[in-house]
């Protein structure tokens, strides 16, 4: 009924491998927010205490806090650690907890990824054809603001890839006879 070409051990360590993917992006991309928080210090020191400040220096706390949002995405789906509506979910049985992640992926989550992509490639390349600069005198020259907007392509990719995880777990939850309970800290322990 739910036989992957590749088979079950094969499926398996896709899942594993896509995963890895998302997971090494999202922990790389974490670092970020240390980064920020030290910049956003500097600027602050900077402007208050020595009359000083650059409009690149601000721009890349901005490029920072996108890279944070839009590429982690994928690693907190993945870690359950998305926005849900919990409250039913967790009181659900495996079974049908994998139901509703194949649900809302397939009615979701694909088509907002496929629309991100769809959409988001012109706006891209668009881009980095006029070689986009920032609008401000002193701010990020190109490629930065269009490294920026491809961030939204990378973003989709990279929850793709997440989708075919959940559906490869989801499926094979739904498999199992007798699965687990979830846990009990509202992660639907994939």
């Amino acid at each position: 009924m739910w036989d992957f070409p590749i088979g079950e051990r094969g499926m398996e360590r896709l899942a594993a491998l896509l995963d890895g993917i998302t997971g090494l992006v999202g922990r790389a991309v974490a670092w970020l927010t240390l980064l920020m928080v030290l910049l956003t210090f500097t600027i602050v020191v900077l402007r208050y205490g020595f009359g000083l400040g650059w409009i690149w220096l601000q721009e890349s706390v901005t490029f920072m806090h996108a890279a944070v949002f839009m590429l982690a995405a994928a690693w907190t789906l993945s870690r359950g650690d998305h926005v849900r509506v919990d409250v039913f979910y967790r009181r659900l049985a495996p079974r049908r907890q994998a139901l509703v992640d194949i649900g809302g992926t397939l009615l979701f989550l694909l088509p907002f990824c496929v629309f991100l992509l769809w959409t988001g490639w012109d706006y891209v390349s668009n881009s980095f054809a006029i070689r986009e600069a920032s609008r401000e005198a002193g701010g990020l020259r190109y490629p930065w603001p269009s490294l920026q907007k491809s961030m939204i392509l990378a973003m989709a990719a990279l929850l793709l890839l997440q989708a075919i995880v959940l559906l490869s777990r989801s499926v094979q939850r739904l498999r199992e006879p007798d699965a687990a309970p979830a846990a009990q800290d509202g992660h639907p322990g994939l």
